[in-house]
Parts: structure tokens; C-alpha cells; sequence
């Protein structure tokens, strides 16, 4: 498949495409978290 017989390499490449998206949940759950503080104190 693909030309890769290997399984331990389609392994890899499973795994870097399931951490990437993982990567980009984590992201995008936390994208703003932390500015609440600042703006508070900004705004006192």
C-alpha cells in the first residue's frame, strides 16, 4: 500500500497524524484562556 510494506512505519505515520490533530484540539480549546486576568487588571 502505498509502497510501504513496513508496519511499524505506517505505525509512525499514524501516530504523527493522530498527535498533529490532538495538537490542534488542544489548541483550539485553549486558544484564549489566560486573558481573562489580563484585561481585568488592565481594567482597574
Amino acid at each position: 500500500m502505498l509502497g510501504i510494506d513496513d508496519p511499524q512505519i505506517w505505525i509512525a505515520y499514524i501516530l504523527c497524524f493522530i498527535s498533529a490533530i490532538g495538537c490542534m484540539i488542544y489548541g483550539g480549546l485553549k486558544w484564549n484562556r489566560g486573558d481573562e486576568e489580563e484585561v481585568a487588571e488592565k481594567c482597574q
